[in-house]
């Protein structure tokens, strides 16, 4: 997308992307994000999605496993020179960004219907856990190196181990052997280039072998350090530098190592830094309520409810109302015209407009109505503001008029046009025709165009013109106070001699004025104010009848799962109270089994009707297909009999096949309205009601269900 960056800057889209890069990690991110300019359509929705995913996991408990990192750019390109080592820090930052792809990969899969897109995105990077392995096997969790690290360093470190031991316990008892013979000062001992000295008097130096490593200001006290610490001290210092040079060694491999893994460490920071803008990004539309609307392929753009970013942020920290504005444009409405009085707001609705196309088209949500739609210009040229300028000597209207002409050398069917006081700065009545001409132009051209204007002869050519439209910023009548509303539609008046009137200017003054006006232009504005009077009275009420119907609609629906929950409670009670009284009966019968045995009957007649009593009971559980399971059973062992193992299955599933289609072949003559059903295993008795596909509704007089057609049998 072309875009002048003037043009950007009269938008305040630079202002915009130095509210989001606080948010990012890296200062390079953020340095990025200053640079972010428009996209192609395809780039720009695969970053508006990933984006919108990674804002929902603030919006939920999905909390992403990305944490700050340090970046490792430079020691990617440093690594890959021969003999180079690393230093400890850049083995550490390694490891941690290795390990966030790992935790990352391990993440996103769990959750895909929620990041689809970023689990695609992480998913094709190559996660190589030997990296982690490699720097665990040298360094321990503090950043140091391990002595495991090589044998030769486990080596040197039990040597210095035993140096340093050597020497502190030589130095203990040549301390407590001087200290006896008063050969030492109060002080007894100090440090001396990181060494314990002995603090010898002067008078006593001879006396102590050692060597001397310095005498106190008064020379009073010489510091000596004790002969049978001196061999060890040395024996250290030796060790010491040996094991600067083993680590050193063992940092260097290491770092060659590594370097066989610089291709995909490289995809890994690419893809760091791309998460790092991806989630800045998310935390600022998570703070101006950004969100990704529909993306159309053809030219239809519908703003509802749409603020302005910046400035919902700056009344937001001076607890100000910002008001939201609704438009659309498309193909066959591609012109809006405002009008209206001036501080109504024309300007920040088209400062708006901008804004959010160029936030739309470098990737960062917007924030607007979820059902909101928007599409992607080629250019967007803006005319918005003064451009006076002192170095060129050109005036207001001359500035503007050299940017009018860049306008119309660019403008064509793909460009969105942003024109604030479309006309002004010269002869009123030469600077509208000249303005009308240029309207005329642009839709010539099929261009799309949002510009404000106070001219009467705009508002009468863009009234006339079938795909361009007038609007109004409203304007309270009565206290000549702002709205800050658009309203479609309509044209605007500028409420010249209102406005006027409520900033004290004498009424004969405006009278005259008024006089000095054509009268059909006094009458038209008249015409004007009354329509948007009237318009903004209709509107309310129609307001107040969307709200009383959707009020209306909430409560039927409401009403509707209530009803549909009482039938399935009913329902369910129905079942209950059928169960608990075939047990009661169930019941009743084996009491009076009990009766008849205690009474004299015969044991063998009470065993013969209880027998009876559980044949009914499995009859009744195995349902009416009884007869025709027997007989499927000795087909069955007929088929057993004479056929292979392995062809038993396929007979038994084309048994079952045919079965089904017979009972579904049944169901067909019998499932019709008003024939007398019962869910199977049921004693309860309904009629079909409906039939709609595989659902069928029952009416069981005091409630109906809606129940799948293979659960019933016809009575």
């Amino acid at each position: 997308m072309y875009i002048d960056k003037e043009d950007l800057d009269e938008l305040e889209f630079p202002q915009l992307l130095a509210e989001i890069s606080p948010f990012a990690y890296s200062p390079k991110t953020r340095e990025k994000i200053l640079q972010l300019r428009s996209m192609e359509i395809d780039e720009a929705e695969l970053s508006l999605k990933k984006t919108s995913e990674y804002l929902s996991s603030f919006e939920s408990s999905n909390a992403i496993p990305f944490d700050e990192y340090e970046d490792i750019e430079s020691e990617l390109k440093l690594m890959l020179i021969e003999n180079y080592r690393l230093e400890n820090s850049a083995f550490i930052k390694i490891k941690t960004i290795t390990e966030q792809i790992g935790k990352l990969q391990k993440f996103f899969p769990t959750m895909p219907e929620t990041f689809p897109t970023l689990m695609e995105d992480v998913s094709v990077l190559e996660f190589r856990k030997e990296i982690i392995e490699k720097v665990d096997k040298v360094f321990n969790r503090f950043g140091e190196v391990k002595s495991e690290a090589s044998p030769a360093l486990k080596g040197l470190r039990t040597e210095i181990q035993h140096a340093k031991k050597a020497i502190q316990e030589n130095f203990n008892r040549a301390l407590t052997t001087y200290g006896q013979s008063d050969f030492l000062d109060d002080i007894r001992e100090t440090i001396i280039d990181d060494q314990r000295v002995l603090a010898v008097k002067s008078g006593f130096k001879k006396r102590v072998p050692g060597r001397t490593l310095g005498i106190s200001k008064t020379g009073s006290i010489t510091y000596i350090q004790p002969d049978s610490v001196v061999k060890h001290y040395f024996k250290l210092r030796e060790n010491e530098e040996e094991e600067k040079k083993e680590i050193d060694k063992v940092l260097r491999k290491l770092t060659a190592e590594l370097a066989e893994f610089q291709p995909q460490l490289w995809r890994y920071q690419v893809y760091i830094f791309d998460l790092d803008l991806t989630r800045a990004k998310a935390k600022f539309a998570d703070v101006i309520k950004g969100v990704l609307p529909k993306i159309n392929r053809h030219k239809t753009l519908r703003l509802r409810d749409a603020f302005h970013p910046l400035l919902w942020l700056r009344n937001k920290a001076e607890n100000k109302t910002i008001f939201p504005q609704t438009l659309t444009l498309t193909e066959h409405n591609r012109i809006i015209c405002i009008s209206g009085p001036n501080a109504g707001g024309k300007s920040i609705t088209l400062k708006t407009v901008g804004l959010l196309q160029l936030m739309i088209q470098s990737g960062i949500l917007v924030p607007v109505h979820p059902k909101s739609e928007m599409f992607f210009f080629d250019k967007i040229m803006t005319d918005i503001g003064d451009n006076q300028s002192i170095e060129n000597h050109l005036s207001t209207y001359s500035s503007r008029l050299k940017k009018m002409s860049g306008i119309i050398r660019e403008a064509d069917a793909d460009t969105l046009l942003l024109i604030d006081e479309f006309g002004t700065g010269s002869d009123p009545e030469l600077g509208g025709a000249l303005a009308e001409s240029f309207l005329e132009f642009f839709y010539d051209k099929k261009s799309f165009a949002i510009i404000t204007t106070h001219y009467t002869n705009i508002k009468l050519v863009v009234e006339q013109l079938p795909n361009a439209e007038n609007a109004a910023m409203l304007f309270n009548e009565e206290t000549l106070e702002p709205m800050y509303k658009l309203e479609v539609g309509q044209a605007g008046s500028s409420f010249t001699f209102e406005v006027a009137e409520k900033n004290k200017i004498p009424r004969f003054i405006i009278h005259s004025a008024k006089k000095k006006v054509e009268h059909d232009i006094v009458n038209l504005d008249k015409t004007i104010v009354k329509l948007q009077q009237e318009k903004f009275e209709v509107e309310k009420l129609k307001s107040d009848l969307a709200e009383r119907k959707e009020s209306v609609e909430d409560k039927r629906d409401n009403l509707q799962k209530l009803n549909d929950q009482l039938q399935q409670k009913l329902f369910n009670f129905q079942k209950l109270y059928e169960e608990e009284h075939r047990k009661l009966q169930f019941g009743n019968k084996i009491e009076a089994f009990i009766d008849s045995y205690t009474k004299g009957k015969s044991r063998k007649d009470v065993v013969k009707d209880f027998v009876k009593l559980l044949e009914q009971e499995k009859f009744r559980k195995l349902g009416t297909d009884k007869d025709e399971s027997k007989r499927l059973q000795v087909v069955k062992r007929k088929i057993t009999q004479q056929l292979k193992k392995e062809e038993v299955i396929e007979k038994i599933a084309e048994t079952n096949e045919k079965l089904e289609e017979k009972r579904k072949s049944d169901r067909a003559v019998w499932m019709k309205v008003g024939q007398r059903v019962r869910i199977t295993g049921s004693t309860s008795v309904g009629t079909i009601e409906k039939i709609s596909r595989n659902k069928v509704i029952v009416n069981y007089g005091t409630f109906k269900t809606t129940i799948d057609a293979d659960e019933l049998e016809r009575i």
